[in-house]
């Protein structure tokens, strides 16, 4: 990590009148979650397909029974904010940065304190009803998943009866509207753009970097391995974020 490289990144967030992130599993690999591309990433285990919103329309109760065991097992990980997530609150309680676009659905940026967090690919704390867009907690929806004996009805809206799904995005989902459009927004507006943990490699929300670039951001790219908007950055940094987000954070008073 070049210290010029992280002076000069702090200097920018300085003068910067609009900052964001946009942060990647990699941000979150260091409270022990798992990554999907990695040596012991998800998609080692599982096929993405399995997360496909078609199967889940076809197999529901399959795909519920997975990615209830998958929540447990987070669960029993028992994750924590590391420093980079305590970083960006800091940053954000200091004034030098808006918000933190996520394409994580683990909450923990919200556990260590950013207030203004941009959810792109939902999150898995709660359920949704497809039909009368209801919320419960994903928890609820567990418990009653173990104890019924008729699946079905464990997933189905206490309100209307009908379908829940999780609230975390499948393949072949639109990210929310309303998220998405708030983190273009950011990109846009922003005079320092700053990418965390993320291959840049799942559009849409890969392309918030080079959206970001495109209106004049000085983007920074923070990942262990090259991404494709790497030549459009401004600043590159090989290093974990739990090392750079807080040399950043600990230039500025």
């Amino acid at each position: 990590m070049s210290v010029d490289d992280v002076e000069a990144l702090a200097s920018d967030l300085r003068a910067a009148d609009s900052a964001a992130a946009l942060s990647g599993a990699g941000v979150s690999t260091a409270s022990g979650l798992p990554d999907f591309r990695g040596g012991d990433g998800l998609w080692r285990r599982f096929d993405p397909g399995d997360f496909h919103v078609q199967r889940f329309r076809d197999e529901p109760r399959e795909v519920w029974q997975t990615l209830l065991e998958l929540y447990d097992e987070a669960l029993s990980m028992d994750p924590e904010p590391n420093a980079a997530h305590d970083a960006l609150a800091v940053l954000e309680e200091d004034g030098y940065l808006d918000a933190v676009v996520t394409q994580n659905v683990d909450g923990l940026h919200q556990e260590s304190g950013s207030e203004d967090v941009v959810e792109l690919h939902g999150n898995m704390r709660e359920a949704v009803c497809r039909t009368c867009g209801r919320t419960e907690p994903l928890e609820a929806v567990r418990d009653r998943f173990r104890d019924d004996s008729e699946q079905r009805k464990a997933t189905a809206c206490v309100a209307c009866g009908r379908g829940l799904k999780p609230g975390g995005v499948l393949f072949g989902e639109p990210l929310p509207e309303d998220a998405y459009r708030r983190a273009r927004e950011l990109a846009e507006d922003s005079d320092v753009f700053i990418a965390l943990g993320s291959s840049l490699t799942v559009e849409p929300a890969a392309g918030l970097a080079g959206l970001a670039a495109d209106t004049g951001a000085s983007v920074a790219v923070v990942n262990h391995d090259s991404t494709p908007y790497d030549d459009e950055a401004e600043y590159v940094l090989r290093r974990d974020v739990t090392e750079v987000l807080p040399a950043v954070a600990e230039e500025l008073p």
